[in-house]
């Protein structure tokens, strides 16, 4: 798996800022969470307050006798958690699979996280994938984004924090170990605790925690040893799980100019097709139905013509093959063409769940996937209408009369 993270240091206090009239932001040391006599806790610091000691979480009447000259300021949670949301809506733009929190008193906000497995197709190479969101992103977000791309949440974390804004860290597949070794051990934890016993165990950097071997880590630190531990070694700790439903995968490309051969259509849903196809075979994934929404240039169409044209069907079985998926979509397309140019195409694949394994036999080659029996019906069916085709299936073998042993299925039935 393949995962990019955009961090935006102290979003709160910058989109407080943005939300204040021009040359009212105060002077001086700054807090953000309300007054000093409520109940409340830190949820931002300005450097001149983290200067003073004054960190997220701690208690509000804590951080003024820290910092008594300091201008304590009020939270929108509602703005926040809306520009969150848009921020998100964004990015689901580029990347079907997004995680993260729109919760201003959560420790990550600022943090959000896109699985890109096959996205190279539709955006280009990371740095470009990057580079487009970054800027995308950075009116919403009040600047730009720090980038950090890896196969695991942590090593994609740690990589985006240590880039410098607008720019993309990449940790090569396969090398978040080697990227992670010379960092220090304080970045493995948030316990303060098994932080202070690393450093009196004289474990400073991470290479030294990935050489000590689980049973040791696990006696001195409990259960918090063996997460470090795997996360030293470039193990994933904390699985990738999608903040919105993966049953429905989204992703749609602009064509310019408008086209309205079926070649030039098929090439666009080629790339959406790999792209999604990458994604759910990244998480053990299949679809059971695709959907194809064209939106069509009406400048010179016939009167009467719908903006948008869908056409949409159910696979034989659930696949994440996007040779498949794209062939069977392609013959619904040849079979009712669009009445006029395409300047949008967007493919959507629902219904997804975990893919099931085939036992594969000894000795007999795999057939192809695109060439089993139930995929050949399901075209023969588009080719010749589906009251033409049927399928066979038993229903009772042992009934007296023939006829009662089986019966005819519409194609369209398959599992």
């Amino acid at each position: 798996m393949r995962l990019l993270h955009l961090y935006r240091p102290h979003l709160l206090l910058d989109l407080t800022r943005q939300r204040r009239p021009s040359g009212s932001w105060p002077a001086g040391p700054i807090v953000l969470g309300g007054q000093p006599w409520t109940d409340g806790t830190v949820l931002d610091a300005d450097s001149s307050a983290r200067a003073l000691g004054v960190r997220r979480g701690m208690p509000l009447g804590s951080a003024h006798r820290l910092a008594p000259e300091a201008t304590f300021l009020e939270p929108d949670p509602e703005a926040d958690r809306t520009t969150a949301e848009a921020a998100f809506e964004r990015l689901a733009t580029y990347s079907p699979a997004l995680a993260g929190t729109s919760d201003p008193a959560d420790a990550a906000f600022g943090l959000f996280e896109a699985q890109i497995d096959g996205l190279e197709r539709l955006w280009g190479p990371e740095p470009v994938l990057a580079g487009r969101v970054v800027d995308d992103l950075e009116t919403l977000v009040g600047g730009r984004a720090r980038a950090g791309s890896a196969g695991t949440r942590f090593a994609a974390t740690v990589a985006a924090a240590a880039a410098r804004p607008g720019e993309l860290v990449s940790v090569p597949p396969g090398d978040e170990a080697r990227f992670l070794g010379p960092l220090p051990t304080s970045l493995l934890t948030p316990d303060l605790d098994v932080r202070a016993r690393l450093r009196r165990f004289g474990l400073r950097r991470i290479e030294q925690v990935a050489v000590l071997p689980s049973s040791a880590l696990v006696a001195r630190f409990g259960d918090e040893g063996l997460r470090i531990g795997m996360r030293a070694r470039g193990e994933e700790t904390d699985p990738f799980r999608p903040r919105h439903a993966p049953e429905r995968l989204l992703l749609a490309l602009p064509i310019e100019p408008a086209v309205i051969e079926l070649e030039a259509v098929r090439f666009v849903l080629r790339r959406l097709a790999g792209a999604l196809s990458a994604n759910l075979v990244a998480r053990g994934l299949a679809a059971t139905q695709g959907r194809i929404r064209l939106s069509l240039d009406l400048a010179f169409a016939k009167p009467g013509i719908e903006p948008e044209f869908v056409v949409e069907g159910r696979f034989p079985e659930p696949t994440a093959d996007a040779e498949a998926i794209e062939r069977l979509l392609l013959a619904r397309l040849e079979r009712v063409p669009p009445p006029a140019p395409v300047v949008r195409l967007e493919l959507e694949l629902s219904g997804a769940e975990a893919a099931t394994g085939q036992q594969l036999p000894l000795f007999v080659p795999q057939a192809l996937h695109g060439a089993r029996l139930a995929w050949q019906l399901a075209r023969l069916a588009l080719t010749y209408g589906d009251d033409r085709v049927r399928r066979v299936e038993l229903v009772d073998p042992d009934a007296p009369l023939p006829e009662r042993r089986w019966t005819w299925q519409p194609v369209s039935g398959g599992r």
